[in-house]
């Protein structure tokens, strides 16, 4: 009996040590869905190179004084988001970076190299752009909140933003110690203290992929007075884009 309960345990053990290396070595496709090549009509691309990595960077009214820089979500083609931005910031340059790895840009996607990217390209547009607005949407937002730690942005918009990748993994799988195996943590709460720069985070109401909660949890690591909420009704993680709330939200950011 005792010798048949050793070799069960020993079997689940093996098991759970198997599934445990898996989600290792297997974490960053869970996290990235690289997507191909795609502009919107009245866009360009412009290219930047980082650490020898070339980047696809799309743009749309380059000549404006004002600056937007748009970093999407994990399974976004983000050239297919800037006509909307277009619309919702007529007076400003869009640019909005294509990942590694994601629409025509070399390498492959890491936290270390998206906000290293980040840096570069904001440093780079910096000098023709006096005043730049930074909006990271889901994935993107932990990108954005990194970067307006340690830039001068003149506003931030973060679009159902997560306190941390790590929070919300060892909610999906709390069965495995996450915390030890997770490679890119996006920690925005670490960084949130650091902003100084207005903030606006907008959440949808119904959000399966980012639980509300996550999204206050980020709110309350801001300083106090720089950061405020705005929740779109009626909508969920992937919907959000196509409602009017949403719209007119981004608007109002100028």
């Amino acid at each position: 009996m005792i010798r048949t309960a050793c070799i069960i345990t020993l079997g689940l053990l093996t098991v759970y040590s198997v599934l445990c290396a898996l989600l290792y070595f297997f974490q960053r496709s869970l996290i990235y869905f690289p997507q191909p090549e795609a502009n919107s009509k009245n866009t360009n691309v412009i290219h930047v190179t980082v650490d020898n990595v070339n980047l696809n960077i799309i743009t749309a009214k380059p000549g404006n004084t004002g600056a937007i820089i748009y970093f999407g979500g994990n399974a976004e083609n983000v050239g297919l988001s800037v006509p909307e931005l277009a619309a919702a910031f007529p007076d400003k340059a869009i640019y909005a970076m294509n990942y590694r790895g994601f629409g025509g840009s070399d390498g492959t996607p890491s936290e270390e190299g998206l906000v290293k990217d980040a840096f570069f390209l904001f440093d780079h547009i910096r000098k023709n752009h006096r005043d730049i607005i930074v909006i990271g949407r889901s994935l993107g937002s932990g990108i954005a909140v990194q970067l307006a730690s340690k830039r001068q942005v003149h506003r931030l918009i973060l679009v159902t933003p997560y306190d941390s990748i790590q929070n919300i993994a060892a909610s999906r799988f709390p069965a495995f110690p996450v915390r030890w195996l997770l490679k890119d943590k996006f920690e925005s709460w670490r960084y949130a203290p650091k902003i100084s720069a207005p903030t606006t985070v907008i959440a949808a109401e119904f959000d399966e992929v980012i639980p509300l909660k996550n999204t206050r949890n980020l709110l309350d690591s801001f300083p106090q007075g720089i950061a405020t909420l705005i929740v779109v009704h009626n909508t969920g993680h992937n919907s959000i884009s196509g409602n009017r709330e949403y719209i007119n939200a981004l608007r109002s950011q100028q």
